[in-house]
C-alpha cells in the first residue's frame, strides 16, 4: 500500500516510520524545508524512551516539490494549518481516494466540505511523541488510535488501514469515533489549561481537581447536545465526568488517570512545547473553534475553556508569563 502522509511531525513521522518499516512505500510532504532535507538525506530517526535510535529510509519532499496523484493520505497537520492542507490535496486526490485525518481537534468537517465526505474518513490519535529536532522524533511509547467512516460505517477501506497502522500499535476500528474526539477534546482542554503552567500535567490534574472536571463537562455538555456517546481511551474514563457520576467516583478515576500520566515519558503537553520551547502560536485555536461554534448553535456557554482559550494567546504573544497563578485564575473562571 502507498500511502502519502501530509505533516511530518510528531503524529505524521511516527505514522510514517512505522508503516515504512513494515514495508508500505510512504511518502512524506511537510513544509519544513529543514525537517524534509534531514528526512532526505539521513532517514527519519526514532528516539526511545531508553535511549536508543532507531532510523528508517524515507522519501520526503515539500509540497512545491510534489509532481503526481495522491490516493492514501493521512493527513497530520496542526489544525490550524488544515484548510491550507486540503486545498493543496483536493486537486490531486484521485476520485477513489481518501484523506485519514489523524489531527488534534475536530477537523472532519472541514476535510469532507473540501474533499467530499466520501473521501473522508475519521480517526483518533493519542500519543506521546515530539518532534525534538529536524529527522528525529523522540517517541514516548504505545497510545490508542480508532478509524471509522464519518457515517459511523466500518467498510473495508477502514479494516485495511487499520490493519495498516497497526504497525504502529493497536489501531482499530470503530462505529464511533466521534466519541474518541470528543473525549479526547475534554482532555485537551485540561491539557491546554496544564500548558499555562511550567509543571507536569499530573500536577496540575492533582492540584486543581475541580478546574479538570469543570473543563471536562462543558466540552462533555456540548457533545451530549450533539448525541455524542463520550468513548474512553488509555487510562481516561469518560463516564467518570457524566453529571450523574459522584464526586467519590470522579476522583478516584482522575486518580487513575493521573497515576498512567506520571508513567509516560512525556509529563507535558506539545501546547506547552509550542510556548515554552519552540516559542509558536499552538493550535489551540482551532482545535476548539468548531466546538465553539456549537456550543453557541445550542445555546451553551463554556466559561472555563474559553477563558484557557484567551489564556493561551496571551503566552503565545508574551502578555502573560507560565506562573502557577494562572491555574488559580482559571479556577475562578469556572467557579
Amino acid at each position: 500500500m502507498i500511502y502519502t502522509i501530509v505533516g511530518g511531525g510528531a503524529i505524521g513521522g511516527t505514522i510514517a516510520f512505522h508503516l515504512a518499516e513494515s514495508g508500505h512505500e510512504v511518502l512524506l510532504v511537510d513544509t519544513d524545508t529543514a525537517h524534509v532535507d534531514a528526512v532526505s538525506q539521513r532517514g527519519l530517526s526514532i528516539r526511545r524512551p531508553d535511549g536508543r535510535v532507531e532510523t528508517q529510509p524515507l522519501r520526503a519532499v515539500t509540497p512545491a516539490e510534489f509532481d503526481g496523484r495522491l490516493e492514501r493520505v493521512i493527513l497530520a497537520v496542526k489544525a490550524q494549518a488544515t484548510g491550507t492542507a486540503v486545498d493543496w490535496i483536493r486537486p490531486r486526490l484521485t476520485p477513489d481516494g481518501f484523506v485519514v485525518s489523524l489531527q488534534n481537534g475536530l477537523c472532519e468537517a472541514e476535510i469532507a466540505a473540501a474533499v467530499g465526505p466520501e473521501r473522508t474518513i475519521s480517526a483518533f490519535v493519542n500519543l506521546f511523541a515530539d518532534l525534538v529536532e529536524p529527522g528525529v522524533i523522540a517517541d514516548g511509547g504505545p497510545g490508542a488510535l480508532v478509524v471509522g467512516e464519518l457515517d459511523g460505517t466500518i467498510g473495508p477501506r477502514v479494516r485495511q488501514i487499520v490493519a495498516d497502522l497497526q504497525a504502529w500499535g493497536p489501531a482499530k476500528a470503530s462505529t464511533n469515533v466521534a466519541g474518541h474526539l470528543w473525549s479526547k477534546q475534554a482532555y485537551s482542554a485540561i491539557g491546554a489549561a496544564s500548558a499555562t503552567v511550567d509543571q507536569p500535567i499530573h500536577q496540575t490534574i492533582s492540584e486543581h481537581r475541580a478546574l479538570a472536571v469543570a473543563l471536562a463537562r462543558e466540552v462533555y455538555a456540548v457533545s451530549a447536545a450533539l448525541g455524542v456517546t463520550p468513548e474512553p481511551f488509555d487510562a481516561w474514563e469518560s463516564d467518570a465526568f457524566a453529571p450523574s457520576a459522584s464526586q467519590e467516583a470522579t476522583c478516584a478515576a482522575l486518580d487513575r488517570f493521573c497515576a498512567w500520566l506520571r508513567t509516560q515519558p512525556k509529563d507535558r503537553t506539545g501546547i506547552w512545547r509550542d510556548i515554552a520551547v519552540r516559542h509558536r502560536k499552538t493550535e489551540v485555536p482551532a482545535m476548539f473553534a468548531p466546538m465553539f461554534r456549537l456550543a453557541e448553535e445550542h445555546g451553551l456557554a463554556c466559561p472555563g475553556v474559553s477563558a484557557v482559550i484567551r489564556m493561551i494567546g496571551e503566552l503565545e504573544d508574551g502578555r502573560r508569563a507560565m506562573s502557577p497563578e494562572n491555574l488559580d485564575e482559571l479556577d475562578r473562571a469556572v467557579a
